[in-house]
């Protein structure tokens, strides 16, 4: 099944059941997904949510019905496309893409399988990891924890570096820690940072065009689910501007990116996924403590190192968990 086709079947699948299997949907059990940008960003994700969600024995048009709603980026929507599910009513929300926040504020009483950068009980997610106390549970990136490991990679990769870029998305709400964190790494290892802000994709092509006005040797790309879904972009204009750049996630090497270092990101959606099927049979989001990643991932791109003249050190290739060529 090709790319395009897909995604039309996640998003619309539960319009595509027979009319019998439709009218028998109040038998069946319905998980609410709600992410703040797009299918076709997401799609990957959504697929590995998917594997969990049958791994735990549910299988969307079988035995669970799925009901998407997407913000399109448009995050100041997500509120009112959390409500709708909670009168939908549905059995579990699966907030992600940034959209946990909106989904614990709509519901005290439904289930939630969230995703999260940041720390759930800062958040007011979740009363501990190990006993999460209320409606919630689900899975945290680690992404402003990581900040550091991923400058020491770049730095490692270009010593000479003298200054560099820190992408980051002012509106999303853990960005602020995330910067916090690759502010006290630079000030550790004396390396300067210079922060370019952007929320719109607009935004995103100017900070691009200063890079080399304000002389950048590199660039970190601030975990986001914006910048997720604008992975493509970002990678045609880090090729552009020749800026050597990481993120934090597989799929942005895949786009064409020079590396990231990062949790497996389909694992955690899978493990997601497990925990919605696990719910759906009657466990407890109390119960269920907050998942953690265990698996690490380096990825390299060789084909956009040589485009930048660049050679990858011995050590970073036999550290790297795949290479991309």
């Amino acid at each position: 099944m090709n790319r395009r086709a897909f995604i039309t079947v996640l998003g619309g699948a539960a319009a595509a059941l027979p009319l019998a299997a439709r009218a028998q949907q109040g038998a069946l059990p319905v998980v609410g997904f709600l992410n703040g940008q797009s299918p076709r960003a997401f799609a990957d994700i959504v697929a590995a949510f998917h594997v969990g969600l049958n791994q735990a024995g549910y299988v969307e048009g079988r035995n669970v019905v799925v009901e998407y709603r997407w913000a399109q980026g448009r995050m100041e929507t997500l509120p009112a496309l959390a409500a709708e599910l909670v009168r939908r009513p549905v059995d579990v929300i699966v907030a992600t893409g940034g959209a946990h926040i909106a989904a614990k504020a709509a519901t005290s009483t439904i289930p939630i399988v969230f995703t999260s950068g940041e720390d759930a009980i800062k958040e007011g997610l979740v009363a501990s990891f190990n006993r999460p106390g209320g409606n919630a549970t689900g899975a945290t990136v680690l992404s402003a924890t990581l900040v550091a490991k991923r400058l020491a990679i770049v730095l490692e990769l270009i010593p000479s570096a003298a200054l560099i870029g820190a992408l980051v998305d002012p509106t999303f709400s853990e960005a602020p820690a995330q910067l916090t964190q690759l502010q006290a790494a630079a000030r550790a290892t004396g390396q300067q940072v210079h922060v370019l802000n952007a929320s719109t994709e607009n935004e995103i092509d100017t900070a691009f065009a200063s890079i080399s006005r304000v002389h950048l040797n590199a660039l970190l790309v601030g975990a986001t689910p914006f910048f997720r879904g604008r992975r493509n972009q970002i990678a045609a204009l880090a090729a552009r501007h020749a800026i050597p750049t990481s993120a934090d996630g597989r799929d942005f090497v895949e786009a064409g990116l020079l590396m990231s270092y990062g949790p497996s990101i389909t694992d955690i959606y899978r493990q997601v996924g497990i925990y919605t099927g696990r719910i759906l049979k009657g466990e407890k989001p109390a119960d269920l403590p907050v998942l953690q990643p265990t698996k690490f991932e380096l990825i390299i791109n060789l084909t956009t190192a040589k485009a930048l003249g660049l050679q990858i050190p011995d050590r970073l290739l036999a550290l790297a968990d795949e290479v991309i060529e």
